[in-house]
Protein backbone atom coordinates (compact mmCIF):
# COMPACT_ATOMS: atom_id res chain seq x y z
CA UNK A 1 0.00 0.00 0.00
CA UNK A 2 2.66 2.26 0.95
CA UNK A 3 4.52 1.79 -2.05
CA UNK A 4 1.61 2.20 -4.48
CA UNK A 5 0.90 5.62 -2.13
CA UNK A 6 4.61 6.81 -2.46
CA UNK A 7 4.27 5.83 -6.52
CA UNK A 8 1.39 8.12 -6.94
CA UNK A 9 2.23 11.27 -4.92
CA UNK A 10 5.86 10.73 -7.14
CA UNK A 11 4.51 10.62 -10.15
CA UNK A 12 1.38 13.04 -9.21
CA UNK A 13 3.20 16.39 -8.77
CA UNK A 14 1.80 18.04 -11.66
CA UNK A 15 -1.62 16.80 -10.54
CA UNK A 16 -0.68 18.20 -6.89
CA UNK A 17 0.28 21.79 -8.27
CA UNK A 18 -2.47 21.99 -10.46
CA UNK A 19 -4.74 21.87 -7.16
CA UNK A 20 -2.82 23.83 -4.81
CA UNK A 21 -3.06 26.19 -7.56
CA UNK A 22 -6.79 25.68 -7.82
CA UNK A 23 -7.04 26.54 -4.06
CA UNK A 24 -5.33 29.40 -3.93
CA UNK A 25 -7.61 31.09 -5.82
CA UNK A 26 -10.25 29.78 -3.58
CA UNK A 27 -8.23 31.80 -0.85
CA UNK A 28 -7.51 28.39 0.52
CA UNK A 29 -3.62 28.50 0.00
CA UNK A 30 -1.12 31.42 0.59
CA UNK A 31 0.07 32.55 -2.79
CA UNK A 32 3.09 34.49 -1.18
CA UNK A 33 4.11 31.37 0.47
CA UNK A 34 3.18 28.68 -1.60
CA UNK A 35 6.68 27.14 -2.14
CA UNK A 36 6.01 26.03 1.42
CA UNK A 37 4.03 23.71 0.47
CA UNK A 38 6.28 21.96 -1.89
CA UNK A 39 9.05 21.82 0.78
CA UNK A 40 11.04 25.36 0.38
CA UNK A 41 11.47 27.39 3.24
CA UNK A 42 10.70 30.95 3.59
CA UNK A 43 13.64 31.44 6.56
CA UNK A 44 16.54 29.86 7.49
CA UNK A 45 17.35 26.84 10.46
CA UNK A 46 18.37 28.65 13.77
CA UNK A 47 21.39 27.01 14.96
CA UNK A 48 20.44 24.66 18.04
CA UNK A 49 18.17 22.22 18.75
CA UNK A 50 14.78 22.38 16.81
CA UNK A 51 11.29 20.56 18.13
CA UNK A 52 9.35 20.15 15.09
CA UNK A 53 4.87 20.36 15.66
CA UNK A 54 2.49 19.42 13.18
CA UNK A 55 -0.73 20.71 13.81
CA UNK A 56 -3.37 19.85 11.28
CA UNK A 57 -5.65 23.20 11.57
CA UNK A 58 -7.08 25.69 14.23
CA UNK A 59 -8.39 23.38 16.67
CA UNK A 60 -5.37 21.73 16.51
CA UNK A 61 -2.93 24.71 16.63
CA UNK A 62 -4.84 26.00 19.42
CA UNK A 63 -4.75 22.85 22.03
CA UNK A 64 -1.16 22.76 21.49
CA UNK A 65 -0.02 26.65 22.31
CA UNK A 66 -0.09 25.55 25.92
CA UNK A 67 2.31 22.90 25.70
CA UNK A 68 4.33 25.35 23.42
CA UNK A 69 4.73 28.04 25.79
CA UNK A 70 5.44 26.04 28.57
CA UNK A 71 8.25 24.42 26.74
CA UNK A 72 9.60 27.81 25.46
CA UNK A 73 9.73 28.74 29.51
CA UNK A 74 11.54 25.91 30.28
CA UNK A 75 13.77 25.64 27.74
CA UNK A 76 14.43 29.48 26.74
CA UNK A 77 17.21 28.60 24.06
CA UNK A 78 15.00 25.89 22.26
CA UNK A 79 13.89 26.58 18.72
CA UNK A 80 9.94 25.59 17.99
CA UNK A 81 8.91 25.35 14.48
CA UNK A 82 4.84 24.51 13.73
CA UNK A 83 3.73 23.65 10.58
CA UNK A 84 -0.20 23.72 9.75
CA UNK A 85 -1.66 23.23 6.53
CA UNK A 86 -5.33 26.05 6.24
CA UNK A 87 -4.75 29.78 5.89
CA UNK A 88 -6.75 30.41 9.07
CA UNK A 89 -3.99 28.21 10.98
CA UNK A 90 -1.18 30.25 9.79
CA UNK A 91 -2.93 33.62 11.14
CA UNK A 92 -3.77 31.99 14.50
CA UNK A 93 0.17 30.85 14.65
CA UNK A 94 1.64 34.02 13.38
CA UNK A 95 -0.72 35.72 16.32
CA UNK A 96 0.05 33.43 19.11
CA UNK A 97 4.16 32.60 18.20
CA UNK A 98 6.63 34.32 19.46
CA UNK A 99 10.45 34.77 20.68
CA UNK A 100 12.05 31.10 19.02
CA UNK A 101 9.01 29.55 17.87
CA UNK A 102 7.78 30.09 14.24
CA UNK A 103 5.61 28.79 11.39
CA UNK A 104 5.97 27.62 8.29
CA UNK A 105 3.33 26.15 6.07
CA UNK A 106 3.24 21.99 6.00
CA UNK A 107 4.55 20.24 3.13
CA UNK A 108 2.23 18.31 0.29
CA UNK A 109 3.00 14.48 1.18
CA UNK A 110 4.73 13.91 -2.06
CA UNK A 111 8.48 12.23 -1.54
CA UNK A 112 10.91 14.94 -3.15
CA UNK A 113 8.99 17.75 -1.11
CA UNK A 114 9.08 15.73 2.48
CA UNK A 115 12.74 15.44 1.93
CA UNK A 116 12.80 18.82 0.70
CA UNK A 117 11.47 20.06 4.52
CA UNK A 118 13.15 17.62 6.42
CA UNK A 119 16.85 17.82 4.22
CA UNK A 120 16.59 21.78 5.87
CA UNK A 121 14.75 21.89 9.06
CA UNK A 122 17.01 18.58 10.56
CA UNK A 123 14.26 18.19 13.65
CA UNK A 124 15.85 16.99 16.92
CA UNK A 125 12.10 15.49 17.91
CA UNK A 126 8.99 15.65 15.64
CA UNK A 127 5.80 16.16 18.17
CA UNK A 128 2.35 15.48 15.87
CA UNK A 129 -0.86 16.28 16.82
CA UNK A 130 -3.88 14.87 17.33
CA UNK A 131 -4.48 12.47 14.41
CA UNK A 132 -3.44 13.73 10.95
CA UNK A 133 -1.39 10.67 9.57
CA UNK A 134 0.83 11.66 6.06
CA UNK A 135 2.46 8.33 5.03
CA UNK A 136 5.63 9.88 3.55
CA UNK A 137 6.01 12.28 6.15
CA UNK A 138 5.99 10.09 9.03
CA UNK A 139 7.98 7.19 6.96
CA UNK A 140 10.82 9.86 6.23
CA UNK A 141 10.85 9.83 10.35
CA UNK A 142 11.60 7.04 10.82
CA UNK A 143 14.11 6.62 8.24
CA UNK A 144 15.99 9.29 9.57
CA UNK A 145 15.69 7.92 13.16
CA UNK A 146 14.29 11.08 14.48
CA UNK A 147 12.18 10.66 17.42
CA UNK A 148 8.46 10.94 16.87
CA UNK A 149 5.85 11.44 19.53
CA UNK A 150 1.63 11.33 18.46
CA UNK A 151 0.68 14.12 21.13
CA UNK A 152 -3.17 14.30 22.61
CA UNK A 153 -4.26 10.95 19.87
CA UNK A 154 -7.25 11.65 18.18
CA UNK A 155 -9.50 8.53 16.79
CA UNK A 156 -13.13 9.14 15.80
CA UNK A 157 -15.59 6.33 15.80
CA UNK A 158 -15.70 7.23 12.31
CA UNK A 159 -11.81 7.37 11.54
CA UNK A 160 -11.47 3.76 13.83
CA UNK A 161 -13.64 2.15 11.71
CA UNK A 162 -12.27 3.32 8.35
CA UNK A 163 -8.67 2.31 9.71
CA UNK A 164 -9.96 -0.98 11.33
CA UNK A 165 -10.79 -1.76 7.54
CA UNK A 166 -6.99 -1.50 6.63
CA UNK A 167 -5.82 -2.56 10.05
CA UNK A 168 -2.40 -3.63 8.79
CA UNK A 169 -1.79 -0.01 6.81
CA UNK A 170 -2.56 1.40 10.15
CA UNK A 171 -0.28 -0.94 12.39
CA UNK A 172 2.00 0.38 10.11
CA UNK A 173 1.91 4.09 10.23
CA UNK A 174 1.19 4.23 13.97
CA UNK A 175 4.79 2.48 14.58
CA UNK A 176 6.40 5.32 13.05
CA UNK A 177 5.37 6.96 16.28
CA UNK A 178 7.85 5.96 19.06
CA UNK A 179 5.36 7.13 22.06
CA UNK A 180 1.57 7.85 22.07
CA UNK A 181 0.25 10.21 24.33
CA UNK A 182 -3.64 9.82 24.77
CA UNK A 183 -6.04 11.79 26.80
CA UNK A 184 -8.27 8.89 27.95
CA UNK A 185 -8.77 5.23 28.00
CA UNK A 186 -10.90 4.68 24.95
CA UNK A 187 -8.45 5.99 23.11
CA UNK A 188 -5.36 4.06 24.58
CA UNK A 189 -7.69 1.14 23.49
CA UNK A 190 -8.09 1.96 20.16
CA UNK A 191 -4.65 2.41 19.58
CA UNK A 192 -3.93 -0.93 21.40
CA UNK A 193 -6.31 -2.41 19.11
CA UNK A 194 -3.94 -1.56 16.33
CA UNK A 195 -1.25 -3.25 18.18
CA UNK A 196 0.46 -0.14 20.09
CA UNK A 197 2.00 -0.43 22.95
CA UNK A 198 3.73 2.57 23.72
CA UNK A 199 0.57 4.46 25.03
CA UNK A 200 0.85 6.74 28.00
CA UNK A 201 -2.34 8.30 29.63
CA UNK A 202 -1.61 12.39 29.98
CA UNK A 203 -5.19 13.76 29.52
CA UNK A 204 -6.21 16.01 26.95
CA UNK A 205 -4.20 19.04 26.17
CA UNK A 206 -6.97 21.08 25.19
CA UNK A 207 -7.97 21.05 29.21
CA UNK A 208 -4.86 22.79 29.60
CA UNK A 209 -5.78 25.37 27.27
CA UNK A 210 -6.13 28.83 29.46
CA UNK A 211 -9.69 30.83 28.97
CA UNK A 212 -9.92 32.19 25.11
CA UNK A 213 -8.49 35.96 24.86
CA UNK A 214 -11.14 39.10 24.86
CA UNK A 215 -10.50 42.52 23.63
CA UNK A 216 -11.51 43.92 26.63
CA UNK A 217 -12.66 47.22 25.15
CA UNK A 218 -14.74 45.58 22.74
CA UNK A 219 -16.69 43.38 24.94
CA UNK A 220 -17.55 46.65 27.24
CA UNK A 221 -18.79 47.75 23.86
CA UNK A 222 -21.25 44.93 22.79
CA UNK A 223 -22.35 44.23 25.97
CA UNK A 224 -23.04 48.36 26.41
CA UNK A 225 -25.00 47.89 23.20
CA UNK A 226 -26.99 44.41 23.98
CA UNK A 227 -27.73 46.06 27.34
CA UNK A 228 -30.42 43.88 28.97
CA UNK A 229 -31.74 42.23 26.09
CA UNK A 230 -32.46 38.38 26.10
CA UNK A 231 -29.14 36.59 24.06
CA UNK A 232 -28.42 33.03 23.38
CA UNK A 233 -25.63 31.44 21.24
CA UNK A 234 -25.58 29.47 18.61
CA UNK A 235 -21.40 28.72 18.13
CA UNK A 236 -19.30 26.83 15.77
CA UNK A 237 -22.33 26.23 13.62
CA UNK A 238 -22.22 23.68 10.50
CA UNK A 239 -24.77 23.92 7.41
CA UNK A 240 -28.33 23.69 8.67
CA UNK A 241 -27.29 24.83 11.94
CA UNK A 242 -27.75 28.21 11.14
CA UNK A 243 -31.44 27.51 9.76
CA UNK A 244 -32.33 25.54 13.04
CA UNK A 245 -31.01 28.61 14.91
CA UNK A 246 -33.19 31.21 13.10
CA UNK A 247 -36.26 28.75 13.43
CA UNK A 248 -35.72 28.97 17.26
CA UNK A 249 -35.31 32.56 17.32
CA UNK A 250 -38.56 32.79 15.59
CA UNK A 251 -40.30 30.64 18.64
CA UNK A 252 -38.83 32.23 21.01
CA UNK A 253 -39.66 35.99 20.10
CA UNK A 254 -43.35 35.54 20.83
CA UNK A 255 -42.07 35.46 24.78
CA UNK A 256 -38.90 37.39 24.11
CA UNK A 257 -39.59 39.94 21.81
CA UNK A 258 -36.02 42.01 22.49
CA UNK A 259 -34.18 38.53 21.96
CA UNK A 260 -30.98 38.51 20.42
CA UNK A 261 -29.77 35.68 18.78
CA UNK A 262 -25.51 35.55 18.16
CA UNK A 263 -24.60 33.03 15.32
CA UNK A 264 -20.85 32.50 14.81
CA UNK A 265 -20.09 29.73 12.36
CA UNK A 266 -17.01 27.12 12.81
CA UNK A 267 -15.95 28.32 9.66
CA UNK A 268 -16.11 32.41 9.08
CA UNK A 269 -15.78 32.66 4.84
CA UNK A 270 -19.88 31.32 5.50
CA UNK A 271 -20.62 34.29 6.94
CA UNK A 272 -21.83 36.16 3.65
CA UNK A 273 -23.65 33.10 2.50
CA UNK A 274 -25.80 33.10 6.55
CA UNK A 275 -25.97 36.70 6.41
CA UNK A 276 -27.86 36.10 3.05
CA UNK A 277 -29.81 33.59 3.95
CA UNK A 278 -31.46 35.68 7.32
CA UNK A 279 -31.76 38.54 4.89
CA UNK A 280 -33.56 36.58 2.64
CA UNK A 281 -36.41 36.04 5.47
CA UNK A 282 -36.59 39.34 6.49
CA UNK A 283 -34.44 39.67 9.54
CA UNK A 284 -32.82 42.25 10.55
CA UNK A 285 -28.75 41.36 10.92
CA UNK A 286 -25.73 42.94 11.64
CA UNK A 287 -22.41 41.45 10.76
CA UNK A 288 -19.19 41.28 13.21
CA UNK A 289 -16.78 41.66 10.15
CA UNK A 290 -18.21 44.56 8.39
CA UNK A 291 -17.92 46.25 11.89
CA UNK A 292 -21.99 46.46 11.80
CA UNK A 293 -23.12 48.07 14.88
CA UNK A 294 -25.49 46.52 17.37
CA UNK A 295 -28.75 48.09 17.36
CA UNK A 296 -31.87 47.34 19.59
CA UNK A 297 -33.34 46.29 16.22
CA UNK A 298 -30.88 43.90 15.48
CA UNK A 299 -32.53 40.11 15.62
CA UNK A 300 -29.00 38.47 14.41
CA UNK A 301 -25.78 39.13 15.58
CA UNK A 302 -23.06 36.89 12.55
CA UNK A 303 -19.89 36.47 14.23
CA UNK A 304 -18.05 35.81 10.85
CA UNK A 305 -14.54 36.46 12.26
CA UNK A 306 -11.41 34.37 13.48
CA UNK A 307 -10.08 33.83 16.93
CA UNK A 308 -13.23 35.48 19.10
CA UNK A 309 -15.20 33.12 20.49
CA UNK A 310 -13.49 34.44 23.74
CA UNK A 311 -15.46 37.33 23.07
CA UNK A 312 -18.40 35.89 21.65
CA UNK A 313 -18.71 33.45 24.94
CA UNK A 314 -18.81 36.22 27.25
CA UNK A 315 -21.56 38.39 25.69
CA UNK A 316 -24.12 35.52 26.86
CA UNK A 317 -24.75 32.62 28.84
CA UNK A 318 -26.94 30.60 27.07
CA UNK A 319 -24.69 28.35 24.66
CA UNK A 320 -25.46 26.14 22.10
CA UNK A 321 -22.22 24.21 20.34
CA UNK A 322 -22.89 22.95 16.79
CA UNK A 323 -21.62 20.33 14.53
CA UNK A 324 -23.70 18.21 16.67
CA UNK A 325 -27.34 18.50 15.67
CA UNK A 326 -25.80 17.80 12.33
CA UNK A 327 -23.73 14.83 11.64
CA UNK A 328 -20.04 16.03 12.31
CA UNK A 329 -18.98 15.34 15.35
CA UNK A 330 -19.39 18.14 17.56
CA UNK A 331 -17.16 20.93 18.37
CA UNK A 332 -15.32 21.95 21.46
CA UNK A 333 -17.17 22.25 24.49
CA UNK A 334 -14.42 22.90 26.87
CA UNK A 335 -13.78 26.51 25.60
CA UNK A 336 -17.62 27.74 26.39
CA UNK A 337 -17.31 25.52 29.79
CA UNK A 338 -13.88 27.26 31.01
CA UNK A 339 -15.94 30.52 30.76
CA UNK A 340 -18.56 29.42 32.65
CA UNK A 341 -21.55 29.25 29.59
CA UNK A 342 -24.59 27.09 30.34
CA UNK A 343 -24.10 25.03 27.38
CA UNK A 344 -26.21 22.75 24.69
CA UNK A 345 -25.42 20.19 22.42
CA UNK A 346 -27.01 18.04 19.80
CA UNK A 347 -26.32 14.55 19.66
CA UNK A 348 -23.84 13.88 17.37
CA UNK A 349 -21.08 14.70 19.97
CA UNK A 350 -18.91 11.85 19.33
CA UNK A 351 -15.55 13.92 18.85
CA UNK A 352 -16.32 15.41 22.53
CA UNK A 353 -18.13 12.51 23.76
CA UNK A 354 -16.07 12.19 27.05
CA UNK A 355 -16.64 15.63 28.19
CA UNK A 356 -20.19 16.07 27.50
CA UNK A 357 -20.74 12.85 29.30
CA UNK A 358 -18.38 14.84 32.53
CA UNK A 359 -20.76 18.03 31.89
CA UNK A 360 -24.05 16.01 31.49
CA UNK A 361 -23.22 13.91 34.88
CA UNK A 362 -23.04 17.30 37.03
CA UNK A 363 -25.86 19.17 35.11
CA UNK A 364 -23.51 21.48 34.08
CA UNK A 365 -24.59 20.84 29.50
CA UNK A 366 -27.73 19.57 28.22
CA UNK A 367 -28.11 17.22 25.20
CA UNK A 368 -31.40 18.16 23.05
CA UNK A 369 -31.92 16.07 20.23
CA UNK A 370 -33.73 18.11 17.85
CA UNK A 371 -35.16 21.73 16.68
CA UNK A 372 -38.08 21.67 19.42
CA UNK A 373 -35.91 20.65 22.24
CA UNK A 374 -33.12 22.93 21.41
CA UNK A 375 -36.13 25.88 21.51
CA UNK A 376 -37.21 24.46 25.20
CA UNK A 377 -34.08 24.41 26.71
CA UNK A 378 -32.86 27.94 25.40
CA UNK A 379 -36.53 28.91 26.46
CA UNK A 380 -35.86 27.52 29.68
CA UNK A 381 -32.63 28.67 30.47
CA UNK A 382 -33.68 32.18 29.99
CA UNK A 383 -36.93 32.25 31.64
CA UNK A 384 -34.74 31.15 34.72
CA UNK A 385 -31.21 33.07 35.44
CA UNK A 386 -30.39 31.19 38.68
CA UNK A 387 -30.74 27.27 36.67
CA UNK A 388 -28.39 28.96 33.71
CA UNK A 389 -26.15 30.27 36.27
CA UNK A 390 -25.70 26.74 38.27
CA UNK A 391 -25.23 25.16 34.90
CA UNK A 392 -21.82 27.62 34.07
CA UNK A 393 -20.63 27.73 37.53
CA UNK A 394 -20.56 23.43 37.47
CA UNK A 395 -19.14 23.59 34.28
CA UNK A 396 -16.33 25.69 34.74
CA UNK A 397 -15.79 23.35 38.12
CA UNK A 398 -15.10 20.22 35.45
CA UNK A 399 -12.74 21.71 33.32
CA UNK A 400 -10.77 23.33 36.56
CA UNK A 401 -10.01 20.14 37.34
CA UNK A 402 -7.68 18.79 34.80
CA UNK A 403 -5.42 21.54 35.38
CA UNK A 404 -2.40 19.13 35.54
CA UNK A 405 -2.69 18.03 31.99
CA UNK A 406 0.33 20.02 31.01
CA UNK A 407 2.91 18.52 33.83
CA UNK A 408 2.05 14.97 33.04
CA UNK A 409 2.81 15.64 29.30
CA UNK A 410 5.88 17.30 29.55
CA UNK A 411 6.88 14.50 32.43
CA UNK A 412 5.93 12.10 29.40
CA UNK A 413 8.44 13.37 26.81
CA UNK A 414 11.13 13.79 29.54
CA UNK A 415 12.97 11.16 27.94
CA UNK A 416 13.28 13.18 24.41
CA UNK A 417 13.82 16.43 26.19
CA UNK A 418 16.46 15.52 28.41
CA UNK A 419 19.01 15.08 25.39
CA UNK A 420 18.03 18.29 23.85
CA UNK A 421 18.68 20.34 27.26
CA UNK A 422 22.05 18.43 27.69
CA UNK A 423 22.63 20.15 24.40
CA UNK A 424 21.97 23.29 25.15
CA UNK A 425 24.29 23.35 28.67
CA UNK A 426 27.67 24.41 28.49
CA UNK A 427 30.07 22.00 28.73
CA UNK A 428 31.11 23.20 32.26
CA UNK A 429 28.20 23.54 33.38
CA UNK A 430 24.86 20.94 34.61
CA UNK A 431 21.63 22.24 34.89
CA UNK A 432 21.64 21.16 38.44
CA UNK A 433 24.28 23.30 40.20
CA UNK A 434 25.52 25.94 37.54
CA UNK A 435 29.56 25.29 37.63
CA UNK A 436 30.54 21.11 36.84
CA UNK A 437 32.89 20.42 39.35
CA UNK A 438 36.67 19.46 38.41
CA UNK A 439 37.65 16.12 38.28
CA UNK A 440 40.02 15.29 41.80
Amino acid sequence: MFELYRTLTSIGGPLISWHLARRAKKGKEDPQRKAERKGVASRSRPEGPLIWFHAASVGESASIMPLIERLQKDMPDLNILLTTGTVTSAKLCEQRLSGKAFHQYVPVDRGAWVARFLDHWKPDLALWVESEFWPNLLYQLKTRNIPTVLVNARMSVKSYARWMKAAKTARNLLDCFDLCLVPDHVMADRLRDFGVNRVTLTGNLKDASPPLAVDEQELVDLAKAIGSRPVWIAASTHPGEEGLAEHVHEHLTADYPKLLTIIAPRHPDRGSEIVHGLRQSGKDVAVRSLGDPLTDHTEFYVADTLGELGLIYRLATVVFVGGSLVPHGGQNLREPARLRSAILHGPHIANFANVARELGEVGAARQVENEDALTRAVSALLSEPAAAEAMATGAGNIVDKSENVLDQTVQALEPYLSPLRRSMTPENETPENGKRHEDA
